[in-house]
């Protein structure tokens, strides 16, 4: 049991994020620091945290902060790579001149554009380069940024090449002592977790998510057409739950049976060649054009400062490469993961480890150091730091084996293909870094905020139960034998609350974790809720939604974004929830 004055103190750092985000719309880079200071404010003088562990507790989540920003850098090279040769030209055409009619160009451009984006790059890039997209097709500003962040949400939870998973789940799981251990007693490793935790998410999205292209028609056709009514998206069902069973059974197969990287990717990119292949063929196609009212007749919220153009504004009249080849990069990546995961001694020897091959033993380990305040495994491509400032506390970077660096090579070569200059190959590099900044700030404060509360109870003569655990004991007593059905709601939360599914996860993972395990229910199943939920909380992140209203000139309508936005938000967690307590309780009870 926990007393309300522990919950009260423990949920001090969240309720400071609570109230600077989303009650006084502070920009993370504001919000963030102080939400840490608050975080070791209370660890020090409520957890009896001391100052060294405190300040590895910090390093920790930064060393963390790093992993994730070196996967968003090589993911944004690659696509600035890919803009400058013209390549994500030809994507685009690729999705948006299968059709004038402006429900097919939904479920092309918001759906399977908005989800392969996620996948690659995550961070909010599909509402940046798809809302502007449909804007120049012609879309109200207002409508574009809808249809984006509603069309990529089902792939958030492997986005960035799986770092929701990869960093969202396996890293704090595997930096919380008491789930450490119930790991180890089951004979099961933080990533061997985490990718469990991952099909079991993709299982989720595969019965609910199958309805998301239906449901981004039928908010843009009701909201936006002449009059109120879902009929013109029941015209094109077919086609929408087509398109979903496309995307879907080959994302979950990816993440059942390769690794939890993929299946945003696979799944957009098997989909999409399915689904244009069949409307190329002249399957599924609309009797009849469905498009906006006259631009005379729209309200002034609908529109911001940059106007609606035409096909030509945003699809340039001759391509300046072929579709297959602007394929060839992420074709690329996808053998690159592959390879790097699963052949075991070249993954093992990524990540650090000694291996055999060809009769001698092979390391990328370059040298081991002691020093006051820990010691340094330095290797080729890796940092490991243990003993962080003389606690029991330790991080590690291994840049050759996240994704990051396979990005990087990906784009790489597409410079090669493309044939980039060195000016144009700088400028991908400067931009990607510049887009970076913010993201730095924001994520580097709030993973160290994260790693003090899961690490409060770490210390020497600690309280038994950190603040993390304060507070999903005190969740799962308020909710009990219901916790499951809301385990979606609170990732999609803390989404919202922090602005990425990613740190949602970080921050919610061990709490739902610990929730499962006080309630005697598998923590597999409450844990991928959690991963699902975290990604549909970004529907009504404010960041994510302010970012997309600057892509088409239409900031300050944010309010009305995340009202309409909250309709598959419910849907999506009401129904998450529903099956979670399916399967907890009826159909795979035993699931660890």
């Amino acid at each position: 049991m926990v007393s309300g004055t522990e919950v009260l103190f423990a949920a001090v750092p969240l309720i400071v994020v609570g109230v600077l985000l989303v009650g006084l719309l502070w920009p993370a880079t504001r919000a963030m620091p102080i939400a840490w200071l608050s975080a070791v404010v209370v660890a020090a003088a409520v957890w009896g945290m001391p100052p060294s562990w405190l300040a590895a507790a910090t390093v920790e989540g930064i060393i963390t902060a790093i992993q994730i920003l070196w996967i968003v850098f090589g993911a944004l090279v690659l696509l600035y790579t890919m803009m400058i040769a013209g390549a994500f030209d030809a994507l685009n055409r690729s999705f948006a001149t299968v059709s004038e009619d402006r429900r097919v160009q939904i479920v092309l451009v918001a759906f399977f554009l908005a989800t392969f984006l996620e996948g690659v790059a995550g961070f909010g890039t599909p509402a940046a380069v798809v809302a502007p997209l449909l804007l120049g097709l012609g879309f109200p500003a207002l409508a574009a940024v809808v249809a984006a962040l509603i069309g990529h949400i089902i792939a958030v939870t492997y986005g960035a090449v799986g770092t929701p998973i990869i960093v969202g789940i396996r890293e704090p799981i595997d930096s919380v002592f008491l789930i450490r251990t119930t790991l180890e007693a089951e004979g099961v490793t933080p990533a061997e977790f985490a990718v469990n935790v991952a099909a079991w998410a993709a299982t989720y999205h595969l019965l609910v998510g199958v309805l998301m292209p239906f449901i981004a028609v039928a908010m843009v056709v009701y909201f936006f057409g002449e009059r109120r009514s879902i009929r013109p998206a029941l015209e094109v069902a077919p086609l929408c739950l087509f398109a979903g069973v496309a995307f879907g059974l080959p994302y979950w197969f990816a993440a059942w049976y390769v690794t939890p990287e993929f299946p945003s990717l696979i799944g957009s990119m098997v989909g999409a060649t399915v689904v244009v292949g069949t409307l190329r063929a002249g399957y599924l196609l609309p009797d009849e054009e469905w498009t906006f009212p006259d631009q005379s007749e729209w309200p002034d919220h609908w529109l911001g400062e940059i106007q609606p153009g035409d096909r030509g504004s945003v699809l340039p009249s001759e391509p300046r490469t072929t579709l297959y080849r602007a394929w060839t990069p992420y074709l690329l990546l996808l053998v690159l993961l592959v390879a790097t995961r699963l052949i075991e001694p070249l993954s093992a020897l990524l990540q650090g480890e000694t291996v055999m091959a060809f009769g001698r033993e092979l390391s990328l380990t370059l040298a081991t150091i002691s020093t006051g305040i820990g010691r340094f495994t330095v290797g080729l491509l890796s940092l490991q730091w243990v003993d962080i400032f003389g606690t029991t506390l330790e991080n590690d970077i291994d840049l050759g084996y996240v994704p990051g660096m396979w990005l990087l090579v990906s784009a790489v070569a597409a410079g090669v293909l493309f044939d980039i200059d060195r000016s144009e190959a700088a400028t991908a590099v400067l931009e990607a870094a510049r887009k970076l900044v913010t993201p730095l700030i924001a994520l580097v404060f709030v993973l160290a905020m994260a790693h003090v509360m899961l690490q409060s109870a770490a210390h020497p003569g600690a309280p038994d139960q950190s603040m993390i655990v304060v507070l999903a004991v005190a969740t799962a007593n308020v909710f009990g034998p219901a916790y499951p059905f809301v385990a979606a709601l609170i990732g999609a939360f803390g989404a919202a609350l922090v602005g990425s599914n990613t740190v949602s996860n970080i921050t919610f993972g061990p709490l739902q974790f610990v929730a499962a395990e006080n309630l005697a229910i598998s923590r597999e199943l409450t844990v991928g809720a959690q991963a699902v939920g975290g990604a549909i909380g970004n529907l009504v992140a404010i960041h994510n939604v302010v970012a997309a209203l600057a892509t088409v000139g239409l900031v300050g309508e944010e309010g009305r974004v995340i009202r309409l936005n909250l309709i598959p938000l419910v849907y999506y967690t009401v129904f998450v929830g529903f099956w979670t307590v399916v399967f907890v309780y009826v159909l795979f009870p035993d699931v660890f």
